[in-house]
């Protein structure tokens, strides 16, 4: 049973926006056993729109577009389906007075452009967007069931969570099923190089590796006489995955890095400071962007002078005259003020060179240290160069301090990490 996705707008091909919706749409059609095989992008042209909608027609079971349904001149889709199907369009009076009170509720009078947002072709089936203007519809075209959707993704993931599941649902083969495993810490080359071989012994399984920086995730997808089957299959090879990846393995589909070290922190018993320079407050607001970080996290210092490291952490002059900012000292002063400032368990700090100025020949840009103190434990600090531009470098070196703290509070070797 297969499924394709067709997404709408210039300002897609134009590369103008980045086109989320067809990402996730793809996931969740995957997950419901559909096996999604095309993807079309395709600019405000009605004739190729009109092309791709017959073609897609002709060769899949399900199909669902996204953008153009909106009230301006580049807003092709309807008219795009109705020419597609050969039928004419027919206003819904009914939707455009649902338009109207919408505009209402906010004080403002309905331009007449939206009249437009309740044209549909003629028999197609109306979906509300009760959290937008814009409804979608469906509509049949030879053995296909097409959906049109709005390209706003909190519109479109409405939508198809409460109209399109409910309807496509019965039509998959609930044989398959997706699990992720998610890693930091090594390549994705290297993951796929530890995980060669693995489908040769599983029939019915595909890994597939999905690179964001600086994560990477491997998917198990299983196919199997039954979605039951499926799924245990899958689960099985995950927890093959997991055990050859050993501790770059941090956890699945919907856990993020800092959650996982935050859920580390609290598990155990621990608190946190950090300590950053270079990073800017890039590691508090991956932190603080899950519920619940305050009780694990008591202070972040983003103290870039070395006026700032001296008086908020305590930093020694004769430390930063005698190492530099950029140091092995400077970080262990750095993660030991935090501690003792905030009175925490664990504190780690980050000093380095983002760039792209700044470098020298001893220190050039790219250039982190790492510091981790702990109560009753040496200081240890770390080193790396990364060579990938500012905002790489501050990312990674945010990841690589919270993996410090993850494996403090696990009580996990990282002598020789990172690498």
């Amino acid at each position: 049973m297969t499924a394709a996705l067709l997404s709408i707008g210039t300002e897609l091909t134009r590369g103008e926006l980045v086109n989320t919706n067809a990402a996730w749409l793809g996931e969740e059609l995957t997950k419901l056993g559909f096996a999604v095989v095309e993807h079309a992008t395709v600019d405000d042209d009605v004739d190729r729109i009109v092309m791709l909608i017959q073609r897609f027609a002709k060769l899949h079971r399900v199909v669902i577009a996204t953008g153009g349904l909106g009230p301006t001149s580049d807003d092709l889709t309807t008219a795009a389906a109705a020419q597609a199907a050969g039928v004419e369009l027919r206003r819904d009076e009914r939707v455009v007075e649902g338009i109207r009170q919408k505009f209402e509720a906010f004080g403002r009078v309905m331009p007449e452009s939206n009249a437009k947002q309740g044209d549909f072709p003629e028999g197609a089936d109306v979906l509300d967007n009760p959290v937008g203007t814009a409804p979608g519809f469906a509509m049949t075209l030879g053995a296909a069931r097409l959906f049109f959707v709005p390209g706003v993704p909190r519109e479109m993931k409405h939508i198809f969570q409460e109209s399109i599941v409910p309807a496509v649902a019965p039509l998959a083969e609930r044989k398959t099923h997706q699990m992720h495993v998610r890693t930091f810490g090594m390549t994705e080359s290297g993951v796929a190089q530890a995980l060669r071989g693995l489908e040769e012994g599983h029939e019915g399984l595909t890994l597939g590796y999905r690179a964001h920086f600086p994560e990477i995730e491997v998917k198990v997808h299983v196919r199997a006489d039954s979605a039951a089957e499926a799924e245990r299959i899958s689960q099985s090879i995950a927890d093959e995955v997991q055990a050859t990846l050993g501790d770059a393995v941090f956890g699945g589909r919907g856990d993020s890095f800092a959650e996982v070290v935050g859920k580390a922190l609290r598990d155990n018993g621990k608190t946190l400071a950090v300590a950053e320079s270079c990073t800017g407050g890039r590691v508090a607001e991956m932190l603080t962007r899950v519920p619940g970080a305050s009780d694990y996290l008591l202070l972040d210092a983003v103290v870039y002078a070395n006026s700032a490291k001296q008086a908020v952490l305590g930093v020694s002059p004769d430390v930063l005259r005698a190492h530099g900012a950029v140091s092995g000292e400077t970080a262990a002063a750095m993660a030991e003020g935090a501690l003792r400032v905030a009175g925490s368990d664990i504190a780690v700090s980050i000093t380095g060179v983002a760039g792209p100025g700044g470098g020298t020949e001893d220190k050039p840009v790219g250039t982190v240290w790492f510091g981790l103190a702990r109560k009753g434990e040496p200081t240890i600090t770390k080193h790396r160069k990364l060579p990938w531009g500012r905002d790489r470098v501050q990312t990674l070196s945010a990841y690589i301090a919270l993996e410090l703290v993850r494996r403090a509070a696990l009580g996990r070797d990282f002598k020789d990490w990172p690498g």
